[in-house]
């Protein structure tokens, strides 16, 4: 098989890569049904949110699949590389795993870093205990990438290993203008610990090519999973990704994103606090410009009693680009004694901006503490002019305003992360392309970000045993 387009996806392609990847006939009728499916339910299932969502700005008619993509590495990619290689990393080029690097020490543990190809002839009932609990019903895409996945990514720690340097991920679309379905699953056994850091790119291209992604983790009793996604796409790329957690008891989720590429990009992230003491931490940041438009969902769904949620939101918006925040707390029957915020906010740089926010709450229990918040502003002229005042451009001025909007969120972040997003809002503001790269701005911006708060904690450990 060369290519199928999307728009003329039909049973025939499932048989072809059903064959091609050589499924159990498990996996074979698991496609099927999710075809079944993706084929009745509109672009947004909920009513509520229908008449806000860009989901149809994906043009279905350029974007293309193949089994077998371009192999060849992108330059950025291959400048990234040098930069990861002391840590252990797996690189996604189109449907292709390009390279895995894994220490030997890692390995002797048990910690696995492979395809989901090979994971599903190698765990094959991991692999098929995650699918098994999706739910392809709430979303058109997620019933795609059931049907339709061409490759993905699957990460395993053993329990009580912790995986001390990050598992990098870069994921890049491939050359050959074709768009790549991916399914990457990680599971975090009990007593568990690891921070893994995926990079989604794509090539220039004057067709729209998308990466379609159905992201599963599942974090067991007493571990912590922390999840970092840079999105660095160029402008005609599409970027859907559906995001799941399922907690366990005394677990740790943490999610950070950092939103930048694409032409559209929409993000669903579901929290399922399942066991006592479960926590789940969402923190996500936008920084759109010229027509570019992002549609985020974030979830909390607290089935188990004490466990904590925290989502917060915050958009920059340049030009005409818009972003769309939608969220729901909801606290089930024998979640008591639970605790959820969730906040989303916006800063609208130009007139022709937009931002939509609608949180939500569905409380179905007593002593619970939730709450959300929501907020879209232009910025402060008064800010502005006295900034200006202070012989800063209004381009200067702007960017004062909005590292000041963006701060509350370095707080929860370890300082590379702070340190890789203020870098990508830097080239994103100044024009240059969308990529990682250790130079000397970026070691300079690690420098700072190292010891940004290092005296405000010296002073309250001070202060708190003086």
């Amino acid at each position: 098989m060369s290519s199928f387009v999307l728009s003329k996806l039909g049973t025939q392609h499932l048989d072809e890569i059903s064959e091609a990847n050589n499924d159990p006939s498990w996996l074979k009728e698991y496609r099927k049904k999710s075809f079944s499916i993706y084929e009745q339910l509109p672009a947004e299932v909920s009513p509520l949110y229908n008449k806000y969502t860009d989901a149809n700005r994906m043009d279905s008619s350029q974007v293309a699949f193949s089994l077998s993509s371009d192999t060849t590495l992108p330059d950025f990619v291959n400048d990234r590389l040098s930069e990861i290689s002391d840590s252990p990393s797996i690189i996604q080029i189109g449907t292709n795993i390009s390279k895995i690097s894994l220490s030997a020490e890692l390995k002797s543990k048990g910690v696995v870093v492979c395809s989901i190809h090979d994971a599903i002839r190698e765990h094959e009932d991991k692999i098929r205990r995650v699918f098994e609990k999706i739910d392809a019903n709430k979303d058109k895409y997620v019933a795609l990438n059931n049907a339709f996945f061409n490759s993905g990514i699957f990460i395993y720690v053993p329990r009580n290993i912790s995986v001390e340097k990050p598992i990098h991920i870069i994921s890049s679309l491939a050359l050959d203008k074709t768009s790549t379905i991916s399914r990457n699953i990680v599971i975090g056994e009990e007593g568990s610990k690891a921070s893994v850091v995926q990079e989604i790119y794509a090539p220039k291209s004057e067709n729209q090519q998308a990466y379609l992604e159905v992201l599963d983790t599942t974090v067991n009793p007493n571990s912590s999973i922390e999840l970092v996604t840079l999105q660095a796409m160029s402008e005609n790329a599409v970027n859907f990704s559906s995001r799941a957690a399922n907690i366990a008891q005394d677990a740790r989720m943490s999610w950070y994103l950092g939103l930048f590429g694409s032409h559209l990009s929409r993000y669903k992230v579901d929290n399922y606090l399942n066991g006592t003491g479960a926590t789940a931490h969402d923190t996500e940041v936008v920084f759109g410009n010229k027509n570019q438009s992002f549609d985020l969902a974030s979830n909390l769904i607290h089935n188990a009693p004490s466990t904590i949620g925290r989502v917060l939101e915050k958009s920059v918006l340049k030009d005409t680009s818009k972003s769309l925040f939608k969220g729901m707390i909801r606290i089930e029957t024998g979640a008591t004694h639970s605790e959820s915020y969730l906040a989303g906010h916006s800063i609208l740089l130009d007139k022709g901006a937009k931002s939509d926010s609608i949180p939500g709450l569905e409380i179905l229990t007593n002593d619970v503490k939730a709450t959300h918040s929501a907020s879209v502003a232009q910025m402060d002229e008064e800010q502005l002019f006295y900034l200006a005042s202070r012989c800063l451009s209004k381009s200067e001025a702007q960017k004062i305003i909005v590292e000041g909007f963006l701060e509350p969120l370095s707080r929860k972040m370890s300082y590379q992360i702070r340190a890789w997003i203020s870098y990508l809002i830097e080239s994103k503001w100044l024009g240059r392309d969308l990529t990682i790269k250790t130079d000397e701005q970026l070691k300079s911006i690690l420098e700072v970000e190292e010891t940004r708060y290092r005296e405000t904690d010296i002073f309250g450990s001070h202060y708190k045993y003086r």
